[in-house]
């Protein structure tokens, strides 16, 4: 991504008195690197009051863009929006009902996003989202940004953070855009968009640069949406009494973290599988071709639709390490948290388990165990096709399969072979089009995008050195 630096510098807005046009004091000579001695390259101008002063809570096209083709017109607007690889966070891609299986976090995410769906459509006032991580807030963010650059206006995103280092850099002698210049542009942005909020260090200097930037967009009622990472309550008073304003702000907390996590009972490791959830699922794999990346992103949203509504047969296949166990570890955790029963298994443990209460010593009877997986109402079957293919083996996954399939039970299946590999019994019920929907992950092994991203760091450390 560009410099913002660089970005801003040219679309830089001048704020002096000298010119009585339309725009808020422009200079008539031009800045380098701009086209146009009125909005210096911005493409839009604040009106100005009768007072003579700027009326930064409105933007019109300036004159400019009259000569200006649309997608020249866009293009800056995109510049300008710093949203970069955010600019794929639309409403378009976006789960209204959020990814928590928890009906009261469903609910509302669902008012927050018809909320910003309002925003967008006509951003008045403030809109503050606040949730843990990984609940959908920025997107929500995003998908409110990118909207009104889809309707040829400007809006300006920053996470917070970014913005105090931003500022610092200023106060170098390098630094070719000047403190006031960087801070006013930000401060008088037609729409800004905040991410972060609560992430940033608690320094004097930084809590005043904030509590300077949003007084001066609140007392000029300027159109801003807060994404808070930490619960309103937590920020300082001054700070959190403007983000409550009930006159100019509407809150909105997208999710509630549950105080504990949910008990898992009833599924054969997945405790050490309970971290894996929709939250933390890269579907966006950014080393990946295209193909790959939407192939992936196709997957994932078939996963959710299935958690939301465990119906009918799922199977994902793939590499080891493309993301299969993730998906059918998450199906389950969504269906814990919103209170629906899950059985988790991997089949080779399960195997082993099923042996092991032949032994007069163990605490539950085969008739026990076998039952309980063949009638889940959601049984996930992990590793499929990594057990031993022992005749006794290749029954009892059998009399599993087809049981679920004559019971019509919702049921996952995640393997690493292609079903020409897997027992012609079992694979035909496999691909039943009626019952099941085979998904081929074509992603390959994620840890080969960790090792290539160690490779890359190591070898600009040693360029470094």
């Amino acid at each position: 991504m560009e410099h913002i630096g660089d970005i801003l510098r040219q679309t830089q807005t001048n704020t002096s008195k000298a010119n009585t046009d339309t725009w808020s004091g422009a200079e008539e000579e031009t800045l380098p690197g701009s086209d146009c001695p009125v909005c210096q390259g911005a493409g839009f101008i604040h009106p100005l009051l009768p007072s003579g002063k700027p009326d930064y809570s409105q933007v019109i096209a300036c004159r400019c863009t009259r000569k200006e083709p649309g997608k020249e017109r866009q293009e800056r607007l995109q510049k300008y929006s710093n949203l970069g690889l955010l600019s794929r966070l639309t409403f378009a891609n976006l789960v209204p009902q959020g990814r928590s299986g928890d009906p009261v976090n469903q609910e509302k995410f669902s008012r927050a996003y018809e909320a910003a769906r309002a925003f967008a459509a006509e951003p008045e006032g403030w809109l503050v989202l606040s949730g843990p991580s990984g609940c959908g807030k920025t997107h929500l963010a995003a998908a409110i940004a990118n909207e009104r650059l889809g309707r040829g206006c400007p809006v300006f995103y920053m996470t917070v953070p970014d913005l105090l280092d931003h500022l610092r850099a200023t106060y170098s002698p390098e630094s070719e855009m000047p403190y006031d210049d960087f801070f006013n542009q930000v401060r008088n942005a037609p729409l800004l968009v905040l991410d972060d909020l609560g992430v940033q260090t608690g320094t004097p200097w930084a809590r005043e640069k904030l509590d300077q930037l949003f007084t001066h967009r609140f007392n000029r009622e300027l159109p801003t949406v807060v994404v808070a990472i930490v619960p309103l309550e937590q920020l300082e008073e001054r700070l959190r009494t403007r983000l409550t304003d009930s006159r100019l702000c509407r809150v909105y907390v997208v999710e509630e973290k549950p105080p504990s996590s949910p008990s898992y009972t009833g599924g054969l490791g997945l405790a050490l599988l309970k971290r894996m959830t929709f939250d933390n699922f890269d579907y966006k794999r950014v080393n990946l071709p295209p193909e790959q990346r939407e192939n992936l992103e196709h997957v994932y949203r078939e996963a959710l639709s299935f958690a939301q509504s465990p119906e009918g047969w799922l199977v994902f296949q793939g590499v080891t390490g493309c993301g299969k166990t993730h998906l059918a570890a998450a199906i389950a955790n969504y269906c814990l948290q919103a209170g629906k029963p899950a059985l988790f298994i991997v089949v080779p443990e399960f195997l082993d388990h099923l042996r092991a209460t032949f032994n007069p010593e163990s605490r539950i009877s085969y008739d026990q165990l076998f039952e309980s997986v063949k009638n889940a109402p959601l049984l996930i079957l992990d590793d499929f096709g990594e057990q031993s293919t022992t005749p006794w083996a290749q029954e009892k996954l059998y009399q599993v399969i087809n049981y679920r399939y004559n019971a019509r039970l919702a049921t996952i299946l995640t393997t690493t072979c292609s079903l020409d590999e897997i027992e012609g019994p079992i694979s035909s019920r496999l691909a039943d089009p009626r019952l099941s929907l085979v998904l081929n992950i074509m992603a390959p092994d994620y840890r080969t995008d960790l090792r290539s991203n160690q490779r890359r760091v190591a070898r600009g450390g040693r360029k470094g050195r």
